[in-house]
């Protein structure tokens, strides 16, 4: 069994992917910045080559939306390299080379430095994740009207099939970009709003709104989706019910 490094570790995917790698026998290091065992900015990257000594396998699952992701790879792929580990698996996102929004343009460029950096790596995409669909819907409905934007189709996943597929793939050798992984069904974002609403006993009203620029052209174009890799089981319908009982 292998030494296999989580960055994100602490977090929602990264901690399911950590107990996924466990319970298949592999000794998990949790790397994040509340982690006890590996607490790593990778951003500055200070105590990285420590956590990634003798690790044969890192599982990439740190992110920020606030940017930084780059950086946080380089720093990553500079470790990889000292510590001599094998293997490198990147969680990506559909449509990251068709929609020019901020966070996606740099999500492909971290593809591309690894696809470049001369290690074994494994890159897997996937659409949006049910909790993150979820979320979003929430925060817009703790307004008096729910405001969301028109014509976005979406297809969530559940994160518990992605950790076991990122799991499946840490596993297993190098395969450079493998097959992207789509949730069963593809709905307009107000429908899911409206589903959401429902479980959470609310009858807000929705509006939706156009937004300009290029991004919003490319997720109306449907650049998020993936219908010929609707792999997932999960439903939304399903994440909500599950959600209401705990």
């Amino acid at each position: 069994m292998s030494t296999i490094l989580v960055t994100g570790g602490t977090g929602n995917l990264g901690s399911l992917v950590g107990a996924r790698l466990r319970a298949a026998g592999h000794e998990v290091r949790v790397l994040s910045r509340r982690s006890p065992e590996f607490p790593v900015d990778l951003r500055d990257g200070a105590g990285l080559d420590a956590a990634a000594a003798g690790a044969e396998v890192i599982v990439h699952c740190a992110s920020s939306p606030r940017g930084g992701d780059d950086v946080a790879a380089g720093h990553l792929i500079g470790a990889a390299r000292r510590a001599g580990t094998g293997h490198l698996v990147y969680i990506s996102i559909v449509g990251v080379d068709v929609v020019p929004f901020g966070y996606y343009t740099v999500k492909r460029k971290v593809e591309r430095m690894l696809e470049e950096s001369g290690l074994g790596v494994t890159i897997l995409r996937t659409t949006q994740f049910h909790d993150l669909v979820a979320q979003a819907v929430g925060a817009a409905a703790k307004l008096p009207v729910v405001p969301l934007p028109k014509g976005i189709r979406v297809q969530p996943i559940a994160v518990e099939e992605v950790a076991d597929r990122l799991a499946e793939l840490a596993a297993a050798p190098p395969a450079g970009r493998v097959a992207d992984m789509g949730g069963p069904e593809v709905h307009t974002l107000p429908d899911l709003a409206r589903a959401y609403l429902a479980a959470h006993g609310s009858r807000r009203r929705i509006v939706t709104f156009p937004l300009a620029g290029r991004a919003y052209a490319a997720f109306r174009r449907g650049g998020n989706l993936a219908p010929g890799q609707a792999v997932g089981r999960g439903t939304f319908a399903e994440f909500l019910a599950r959600a209401a009982e705990k």
